[in-house]
């Protein structure tokens, strides 16, 4: 199996490692500093599970790799629609890309027979068909991640928690591609489950990612900062009541309590999102999948999100303003 890791950062590199020890041949295009030293020392992994090291074959210029059986994403979801050069020289006729993004994907209500949204773009996440057009449907698997990990240096990548990595179909079959690489990840030390409905899954981890990413971006909190301030709190449930309606109105039904999904977010403990982390490193916010394309939902299914939408406007307004303030930052 040849599996190129597309944007080899904390998770992509993580991934990357795993599944090369596991016995894939494995390909990570990185730049920079990270590219340089996967190069020279391979990817170290630091895990309460267990330190190892791997060395994978590294590059910047994917036209060294060609076309392999699978393209793991490792870029944020904004990121998919300018990635067609990148991505390009990777694809053969058979390649299929997972897709490991934060929130709603762009593949959402495609391979929904039936469904009143059927074949429906979500603009918050696919403007005019921009990553459709880059990423075609067909070849996309759907990746719901339950792991954090963090760059610690170069090359140097500290696995915090989790091991799981949920895969699916976009129609809800579970292919022959999906347990190919699944049962290579599990080879790797990791979980890699094929869910039949991938939907739920995303909509479990999207709620706490709805709630918690933007109010640290526009607090600076952690997550435990978050969950035991009174006001936060309910605001938080507040939000998580809100998606847990859009989902059911998009025909999702994920089952799980918005007091066990606020607990389990406050035993992370002093924990930064990653949209905190992304705000900190003067990085664009990954705003769209994570909250607008919820909030674009509602619209469509006619469900009152009040809350969905103010704190979409404000952390909006963040990230506009933020991106506005880099050049000169810099």
């Amino acid at each position: 199996m040849r599996v190129a890791v597309l944007g080899a950062g904390a998770i992509g590199a993580y991934v990357g490692a795993a599944l090369h020890r596991g016995g894939a041949e494995v390909h990570l295009v990185a730049r920079g500093a990270q590219l340089a030293a996967l190069r020279e020392r391979g990817v170290r992994v630091l895990s309460p599970r267990g330190d190892f090291t791997a060395h994978p074959h590294a590059t910047g210029d994917p036209e060294e790799i060609g076309p392999v059986d699978y393209v793991f994403l490792g870029l944020k979801a904004q990121q998919y629609a300018g990635c067609g050069p990148l991505l390009e020289p990777l694809l053969g006729r058979h390649t299929a890309v997972i897709a490991a993004q934060n929130g709603i994907p762009w593949w959402y209500f495609h391979g929904l027979t039936g469904h009143a949204l059927e074949g429906r773009r979500i603009q918050a996440v696919d403007p005019g068909g921009a990553v459709s057009g880059t990423i075609p449907v067909r070849r996309a698997i759907g990746c719901v991640v339950y792991c954090s990990t963090e760059i610690a240096e170069p090359g140097v990548i500290r696995h915090l928690e989790g091991t799981r990595f949920s895969v699916g179909e976009p129609d809800g079959s579970v292919s022959a591609r999906c347990v190919a690489f699944s049962e290579a990840m599990v080879a790797g030390g990791l979980k890699c489950p094929v869910e039949a409905d991938l939907r739920n899954d995303i909509w479990i981890k999207l709620l706490g990612n709805v709630a918690f990413n933007p109010l640290s971006a526009l607090t600076r909190a952690t997550m435990v900062e978050i969950a035991v301030h009174p006001g936060a709190r309910r605001l938080v449930g507040s939000m998580m009541a809100e998606t847990l309606a859009v989902a059911r109105a998009a025909g999702s039904e994920p089952r799980i309590s918005i007091d066990r999904r606020i607990a389990g977010a406050e035993r992370v403990g002093h924990h930064k999102t990653s949209m905190l982390q992304d705000l900190e490193a003067g990085k664009e916010l990954e705003t769209d999948a994570i909250l607008g394309a919820v909030v674009e939902l509602a619209e469509l299914t006619g469900v009152p999100a009040p809350t969905l939408r103010d704190v979409h406007a404000a952390v909006d307004l963040l990230a506009r303003t933020t991106t506005a303030m880099a050049p000169a930052a810099r």
